[in-house]
C-alpha cells in the first residue's frame, strides 16, 4: 500500500505537544485563499522546475511536489526520532493537504506509529466523510481541527466550501470523547475581525465536549515563495502578514471564556 506524501519535517514544534514530526499528505477538498501550502491541494504529484544558483549561475532542477510512500517509508522517517517525543511528550502528526482524502493509508499508518508506541495527532480541515473519523478513532491520540469561519456563505467564497460538513464532523469528534485542539486562522479580510472571532468563540463555548486547546494561528506570507515556484495565483498576494500582537485582545477573550489558548499551535 502506497500513499502521496509531499514533505516529511522533523523536529516540528507548532504540530501538537512536544517535538513532533509532521509528514505532510497530498490533496485537500478545500482552496484556502491563505494555504501556505499550495501545492498540497491537487492530490497528484506535481513536476515543478527550481532554480539553483551556484557560483552566481543560475539552473533549472526538475523536482518532483509528492511522491509514493509505503507504510514502512513513513515509519523508517518517523522512528528515528523516537527518543525525542519520548522526552518532550510529542510524536507523529499527519498534515497535509488533508490526510484523510486517502483514507486506506493514513489509517495502516496511523495504526503502524500506534503499534511503536508513537503518539499520534491528525491535522483536519473537516470537510470529510464521516466514516473516515470511525476508521481513525482507534489510532489516533489527538485531533488538530480547523475551523475557519461560522459564516457558510464566507466560508464558501474563500475555501470553495461552505462549512456545513465540517461543523457536523466537529461536533462528532467532540461526541466521540478524542481529544481535540480546535484551530483558526486568523486571516485579514476574512475573520480577523472582532465579530467574527467571538462569534467562533460563544459557537466553541456552546458544544457539548471538552476542547483541550484553542490555537490562534495569525496569517503569515512564508507560503508566498510556493505560489511562484508553482505558478499558482496567490489570491492574498500583497497582503502582510499579522504580528502576535494583532492577535494577542482574542487570545484574552478566550481565556476569559474558559478556553486555554496558544498562538500558533
Amino acid at each position: 500500500m502506497e500513499g502521496i506524501i509531499f514533505d516529511i519535517r522533523r523536529f516540528a514544534v507548532h504540530d501538537g505537544p512536544g517535538i513532533r514530526t509532521t509528514v505532510f499528505f497530498k490533496g485537500c477538498p478545500l482552496s484556502c485563499q491563505w494555504c501556505h501550502n499550495p501545492e498540497s491541494i491537487d492530490a497528484r504529484p506535481v513536476r515543478f522546475i527550481k532554480k539553483i544558483k551556484v557560483d552566481d549561475e543560475w539552473f533549472d532542477r526538475e523536482e518532483m511536489a509528492g511522491k509514493p510512500y509505503t507504510v514502512n517509508d513513513v515509519l523508517s522517517a518517523v522512528i528515528r526520532d523516537k527518543v525525542f517525543y519520548e522526552e518532550s511528550g510529542g510524536g507523529v502528526t499527519f498534515s497535509g493537504g488533508e490526510p484523510m482524502l486517502q483514507p486506506e493509508f493514513l489509517e495502516a499508518v496511523l495504526k503502524a506509529c500506534h503499534d511503536e508506541g508513537l503518539h499520534t495527532a491528525v491535522d483536519t480541515c473537516g470537510h470529510v466523510h464521516q466514516n473516515y473519523f470511525d476508521r481513525i478513532f482507534p489510532f489516533t491520540d489527538l485531533f488538530l481541527f480547523d475551523l475557519k469561519h461560522l459564516d457558510p456563505v464566507k466560508h464558501k467564497q474563500s475555501t470553495g466550501y461552505s462549512n456545513d460538513i465540517i461543523i457536523e464532523n466537529l461536533k462528532y469528534v467532540l461526541k466521540a470523547a478524542k481529544p481535540l485542539h480546535i484551530r483558526i486562522p486568523v486571516i485579514p479580510s476574512f475573520n480577523f475581525r472582532e465579530n467574527d472571532l467571538i462569534e467562533i468563540m460563544q459557537f466553541l463555548k456552546s458544544l457539548h465536549g471538552k476542547i483541550e486547546q484553542v490555537d490562534l494561528l495569525p496569517y503569515h506570507t512564508l507560503g508566498n515563495n510556493k505560489y511562484k515556484r508553482f505558478a499558482i495565483p496567490n489570491p492574498l498576494e500583497g497582503i502582510p502578514a499579522l504580528k502576535k500582537d494583532d492577535v494577542l485582545p482574542y487570545v484574552e477573550a478566550f481565556k476569559s471564556s474558559g478556553f486555554n489558548v496558544t498562538i500558533g499551535g
